[in-house]
């Protein structure tokens, strides 16, 4: 017998019908034990294996038992947990999981949803890239369930699991003014990408409610690996009016920053970076927990799955802020009452 063995092939073996291997293989219980043995022994033999897209092509009104995931990039830290969370709900669940990345690239990010919906995926955990996603309404009209993780995808309604990312830097900078800094540089990625433009918006925020003007000169936007936040860090620090305090929105950021930052100047990273807490000094965090958002964006993707027809939400997850000792780096203004 050449190539992969078929339901015919398993039925020649047991002396059965094709229609009874179907029984067996699919867990139907109206089938005599002896048969079933010999069916069960023959697909051992032969190594057969069900083809399960083509079993849910021919049967499209069931569940596949699937979903898709689609990360910003699979390799990041932050996003890997994530999936891994997500993955470990799915198990639970008893349903696998297709994982892809977009790298915040709108059209990969189509490629990937079709591959996925081509699949027919039960549904859909998301972190969107930028830009509209009024091209998913109709998987959604389909009956594919959406669940959106760490951004809003604009143009759709679907359920959405975040953290507040203005409120949490607004804070951090809050806390570096409280220490006496004015000059507060900003290393960002693009301002499209959802979380970043929240994240910057939250330290104009910062500075207006103290009363400081915004310096354009201060923040660099477009960041997108460690070398370029290092770059940045380097021309701000270097500059005829150097800040005294940066804040990284992003774990990427932060470790470019730390390769480059100079003693005594101030520090905050967006996420929790890889020996943050073993540096001298420890490095202030704002700290996500991207399991939480994860197991929050899986479990209602799940009760969309099984009915859940009541109105899209959007749950806000807290952030924290775990002061170290390079957010608490005492500034030019410390101790002078604002």
């Amino acid at each position: 017998m050449a190539g992969r063995p078929t339901m015919k092939d398993v039925a020649a073996e047991a002396g059965v019908s094709a229609m009874t291997v179907s029984r067996v293989v699919g867990g139907k219980g109206d089938v005599a034990p002896r048969t079933a043995a010999r069916v069960e022994a023959a697909v051992r033999k032969l190594g057969y294996q069900r083809d399960e897209l083509a079993r849910q092509l021919r049967r499209a009104d069931q569940p596949s038992r699937t979903i898709g995931l689609l990360v910003d990039n699979v390799a990041d830290p932050f996003m890997a947990a994530v999936a891994s969370a997500a993955e470990d709900v799915a198990r639970r669940r008893g349903s696998m999981v297709l994982i892809g990345s977009s790298r915040a690239d709108p059209r990969r990010e189509r490629e990937v949803v079709a591959a996925f919906t081509a699949r027919r995926v039960d549904g859909l955990i998301l972190t969107p890239a930028a830009g509209s996603h009024r091209f998913l309404r109709p998987a959604q009209a389909r009956g594919t369930k959406i669940v959106c993780v760490d951004r809003t995808a604009p143009g759709l309604e679907a359920d959405t699991v975040v953290v507040d990312n203005s409120a949490a830097v607004e804070k951090a900078v809050g806390h570096l003014i409280a220490h006496g800094h004015r000059r507060i540089g900003y290393l960002g990625g693009r301002r499209d990408i959802w979380t970043n433009g929240e994240r910057h918006r939250g330290y104009l925020a910062a500075l207006e409610a103290a009363g400081i003007d915004a310096d354009p000169a201060l923040a660099r936007h477009g960041l997108r690996s460690a070398t370029s936040a290092a770059a940045a860090a380097t021309a701000l620090l270097t500059s005829p009016y150097p800040p005294t305090a940066l804040l990284a929105d992003h774990e990427n950021l932060a470790l470019g920053a730390l390769a480059v930052l100079p003693p005594g100047i101030a520090f905050i990273a967006f996420d929790d970076v890889p020996l943050a807490a073993r540096l001298t000094p420890p490095v202030t965090v704002i700290a996500q927990d991207p399991a939480a958002l994860a197991t929050t964006a899986a479990h209602l993707l799940f009760a969309r799955i099984q009915g859940d027809t009541s109105p899209p939400r959007t749950v806000v997850l807290p952030t924290e802020l775990i002061r170290r000792g390079s957010g608490e780096v005492r500034g030019p203004f410390a101790g002078r009452g604002g």
